[in-house]
């Protein structure tokens, strides 16, 4: 008997332990530990109140990227409506609804089916129904802007990506990872303006719809849907971009059209050296953002990469050779030899050329022969006036802004070059190379565009823009990119002068090689190239680079298309589309 008692005893007080330790256990959870349950700190009232809460994400607080007229790179708005899932169980004037946004009653509600979170109805809504929609006060019937992805993305390498990457964050964000500010989830800058202003992207707060339920999943009636987004008058910052939004989407669609599949365009405004378009090929490959394509990631941006430009550079010796006084009236050139002497096939035989035919029809004899007399008396002159006209440096804007030094607002744009061996100088054949942009020389399509610009301003160099201003929710200016000068020496105003009739020849002149545009509305002045990649393939990439109108310069553009073959190139037809495009959007 004392047995059972014993283990009786024993029983109760083993019970009584338990439930004690139960209710340590409910006060820790209920009243001690209830913001930082267990080590993992978790919120036991935010899980609780998320359990109740039906939500939707309006924005997600990142910073935006807009044109110089402030309309959205990224996103397009639409007037939607919204449906909260617990409608189902519920009696609204579905009829009242369907008949404002011109759709069948069981339409709506088929949607609402089984729905566990808020639903958007696509079609988009005039502003008058959306009043219609929140006059009537139905809880959980919204009428509200969204903001969607475009369906054809704009200058998307410029731009550049965001995703998640926990790497990026505990590298640069540790600070405010710890301080709870942003959380190892939240979208960082990638790659292009994203990550280079991604410090100033960085979200604040979301803004959501919340409205809270009970634990059937209907509505907590008395409790209003709650909008809850950053207060913050200054936050979200904005990116107010050079870049022209109609501008843009003629360039991006006319590439389509044309189905160019590497390089790309560039588009500037030559007074303030701004870029207004800027596209490159091939497309960005969302899942792998950084899966090798023609050899380079798929992000890589074709435009700030040094590509070989071809004929593109005799600028460069028609340049240097004005300048230092080479050139005699009427001197001629024989043109039905190659740039080693060798007769040329009879097809591409072109006579005795002057200086200004040679460059119309882009004769290679004749500046393989400038450039082999030049380099004698000064062994640096090619590299020395491709740096006077900026194509040896990066030519995009850079400068000190707050606490981040030598800011670079074309992350990735690379350094160009004209020899790789010093040794080659004293090579005749590999001088003659250079000279028309073969052997080892490499310029970026940017610096290009770059030259056009400071051959038509003059000589004037100046660094290229993408962004004009950093600007507060509130519209007032952060920050403000002024215009900065290219540094080092440029051609004079005589050269450019000169240089400036040479490129009007390209076009003008009846074998120029240019002279398709003659028809366009704008007078172009430019210089084309076709640079030998492989010649057993035939593999070329083919340039057309100029400004226009060329008595009264506006613009100077970049058309690429690289690693194609020329006889199928539609880098003239790019051209010739995009400047006609640029005069109807001028004159409409």
């Amino acid at each position: 008997m004392k047995i059972i008692h014993k283990r009786i005893y024993i029983t109760l007080i083993f019970i009584l332990l338990l439930i004690s330790g139960l209710g340590a256990r409910l006060v820790q959870i209920q009243l001690v530990s209830t913001e930082s349950f267990t080590d993992k700190k978790i919120n036991l009232i935010e899980g609780s109140v998320k359990q109740r809460t039906q939500e939707m994400v309006v924005d997600d607080g990142r910073g935006k990227f807009e044109d110089k007229n402030g309309q959205s790179l990224t996103s397009i708005t639409h007037n939607r409506l919204v449906l909260f899932p617990f409608l189902e169980k519920m009696k609204w004037p579905v009829q009242q609804v369907s008949e404002i946004v011109g759709m069948q009653q069981k339409e709506l509600t088929n949607r609402l089916a089984n729905a566990k979170t808020p639903v958007v109805i696509t079609k988009e809504l005039s502003h008058a129904q959306v009043e219609k929609i929140n006059a009537l006060k139905v809880p959980g019937v919204f009428g509200i802007p969204l903001k969607d992805e475009r369906p054809v993305p704009l200058a998307e390498h410029l731009i550049g990506l965001e995703a998640q990457s926990k790497q990026i964050i505990e590298e640069k964000y540790s600070d405010k990872l710890k301080n709870g500010a942003i959380k190892s989830t939240t979208p960082v800058g990638i790659s292009g303006m994203q990550r280079a202003f991604d410090e100033f992207l960085l979200p604040e707060q979301e803004s959501k719809l919340l409205y809270h339920v009970d634990r059937l999943g209907g509505p907590m009636f008395g409790i209003d849907v709650k909008y809850t987004g950053t207060a913050n008058p200054y936050y979200p910052v904005s990116v107010r971009t050079t870049l022209d939004l109609s501008a843009q989407e003629l360039v991006e669609n006319t590439l389509n059209h044309y189905k160019l599949k590497d390089g790309g365009a560039v588009l500037i405004d030559i007074k303030n050296n701004k870029v207004i378009a800027m596209a490159s090929r091939p497309s960005i490959n969302k899942k792998d953002p950084f899966k090798k394509q023609n050899g380079s990631d798929s992000v890589e941006n074709r435009l700030l990469t040094p590509q070989t430009p071809g004929s593109i550079f005799k600028t460069v010796t028609a340049a240097a050779a004005l300048e230092q006084n080479k050139i005699q009236p009427s001197f001629t050139y024989n043109c039905d030899k190659s740039i080693y002497g060798n007769n040329v096939e009879e097809d591409h035989q072109k006579g005795q050329l002057t200086f200004e035919e040679s460059f119309a029809q882009s004769c290679n004899a004749t500046f393989a022969q400038l450039a082999k007399e030049m380099i004698i008396s000064n062994p640096n002159i090619l590299e020395q006036y491709a740096d006077k006209l900026g194509l040896i440096q990066p030519v995009g804007w850079t400068g000190d802004v707050f606490h981040f030094e030598h800011f670079k607002q074309f992350l990735g744009e690379k350094s160009g070059r004209v020899w790789t061996n010093e040794r080659e100088k004293k090579v005749p054949n590999a001088v003659a190379q250079t000279a028309i942009g073969q052997l080892d020389v490499k310029v970026t399509p940017l610096a290009v565009a770059n030259m056009m610009a400071t051959i038509a301003r003059g000589g004037e160099k100046k660094q290229v823009k993408a962004v004009d201003a950093l600007e507060y929710k509130n519209n007032t200016s952060l920050y403000t990119f002024k215009e900065r000068e290219l540094k080092g020496d440029t051609i004079n105003k005589a050269t450019a002068a000169s240089m400036q009739q040479l490129l009007k020849g390209v076009v003008q002149s009846e074998k120029g090689t240019g002279r398709r545009f003659q028809t366009l509305p704008y007078e172009v002045a430019g210089k084309s190239g076709t640079a030998e990649i492989n010649v057993k393939d035939d593999i070329v990439n083919k340039w057309f680079a100029g400004y226009f109108p060329a008595d009264d310069p506006k613009y100077a553009m970049v058309v690429v298309d690289l690693n194609t073959k020329s006889a199928i190139s539609p880098t003239n037809s790019v051209f010739y589309d995009i400047v006609k495009g640029m005069y109807d959007l001028n004159t409409r």
